[in-house]
């Protein structure tokens, strides 16, 4: 019977896309439970296979699965070719789950927490307010136009309240997707938008060296260096070796330094 396996973890490369099934690398440290007298574990890459209509439930995307936690169930398998494995272990996926950030966790117990305080002090204000709304009714009616007019100022306040977290939170989403590139990085560019100049196009890039550098990336889902690129024009100045090997492993986006035209 075949063995089944169960790992925890974000993808540690980026998702691979095939006709009917995706693929993407994970590593995991050996068993926590080994004799005594053993070397210390050390990670294990693993690639896992999943099936396209069972990834496209779990609502996750090239990006997002570089970030969340997820756990697969499957089981080992030596039938996939070397070039589509380059982990030390493939994995088929039976199951496929999304495991909630502590972050998300935390917030929902303090929110579980305030709600019952906020009842309990709702309570006593109440006839009070029943109060007030009686003695207003018994007041001369121009007294309620004053009302309306200074719910009307206070509405145009809430939206400004509002936009202030959203623009902090793409901040900080910046700041954590920039560092997980290398060292330098100003900013993540579309490849397809890279203009190349016909003096690169024209050259050969040392095999040697660029077989190096799509090792790394299947390593570590990441360019070792980012490319220069003229900021306004988007022309590639320099890391062309680097183009390639993103063009090679499909990236969607590679880091750049900007370079202003003089």
């Amino acid at each position: 019977m075949p063995h089944k396996i169960t790992l925890t973890g974000s993808a540690t490369g980026p998702l691979r896309e095939y006709d009917r099934y995706v693929a993407f690398d994970m590593r995991e440290k050996g068993s926590p439970s080994a004799p005594k007298g053993l070397k210390k574990s050390t990670f294990i890459s693993y690639t896992v296979f999943v099936a396209k209509k069972a990834f496209n439930k779990t609502g996750l995307t090239k990006k997002s699965i570089m970030h969340e936690k997820i756990l697969i169930q499957g089981e080992p398998t030596l039938d996939i070719p070397i070039d589509e494995c380059p982990g030390e272990v493939g994995v088929i996926c039976f199951q496929i789950t999304v495991l909630p950030n502590k972050n998300d966790k935390e917030k929902n117990q303090s929110e579980e927490k305030k709600e019952p305080k906020q009842e309990a002090s709702a309570s006593p204000e109440a006839p009070q307010n029943t109060e007030s709304k009686k003695q207003k009714e018994t007041k001369a009616p121009v007294s309620q136009p004053v009302a309306k007019e200074e719910k009307k100022e206070i509405k145009p306040i809430q939206p400004e309240v509002q936009q202030a977290p959203t623009e902090e939170k793409k901040a900080e989403e910046k700041k954590t997707t920039l560092s997980n590139q290398p060292k330098g990085t100003q900013d993540l560019l579309n490849f397809d938008d890279i203009i190349v100049p016909e003096e690169f196009l024209k050259t050969r890039p040392n095999p040697e060296k660029t077989q190096k550098v799509i090792d790394f990336v299947k390593r570590t889902g990441r360019l070792d260096e980012p490319l220069t690129i003229e900021k306004e024009s988007k022309i590639l100045k320099d890391g062309y070796r680097r183009y390639v090997v993103a063009k090679t492993v499909k990236m969607d986006q590679v880091p750049v330094v900007y370079e202003y035209q003089k």
